[in-house]
């Protein structure tokens, strides 16, 4: 038996609120579970990784407006059916507040002091405008493709979200 830690890798593509759910839930019970995991977030799931005050990131009206669109942080996520304008977003967090499960936010905070490397892709960031200083603290370094796919290969799962 080896002493290396099983690895768990999960690529977040998206920022809705019903893809962000499991990519917390896994990633902080692969933590919990002993397991060596790392979240590469890219495109639409690099928006929850914008720091709440943040309003706008980009660098001119294309990429501005695309950020308009995609609200930054956890809170203000949006489920990718059913949304409402907002009231099925509402609904999904009551429902799981009564059933005891944590928000997105929450599970992510706890994911990182279990020590989950979180990720932000830089292409994604430079594509989008999105700088390092307008992102949550505690992040790891910006990476590309490559070192993602490398983590990957090398890892025991791998997840798309």
């Amino acid at each position: 038996m080896s002493d290396t830690p099983e690895s768990m890798t999960i690529i977040a593509f998206s920022g809705d609120l019903d893809k962000l759910w499991p990519t917390m839930i896994l990633s902080s019970t692969g933590a919990a579970s002993g397991m060596d995991v790392t979240v590469f977030f890219t495109f639409w799931g690099l928006f929850p990784l914008v720091r709440d005050d943040v309003r706008i990131t980009g660098y001119d009206a294309m990429t501005k407006m695309l950020a308009g669109m995609n609200a930054p942080g956890f809170k203000k996520a949006k489920l990718s059916k059913l949304n409402m304008g907002g009231m099925g977003s509402w609904m999904m967090r009551k429902v799981a507040g009564k059933n005891k499960v944590l928000p997105p936010e929450q599970l992510f905070e706890m994911a990182q002091d279990m020590g989950v490397k979180m990720w932000p892709c830089q292409m994604t960031m430079d594509l989008l405008g999105i700088k390092l200083d307008q992102m949550r603290s505690g992040l790891g370094e910006p990476v590309g493709a490559a070192t993602a796919l490398s983590r990957m290969s090398k890892s025991q799962i791998n997840l798309f979200i």
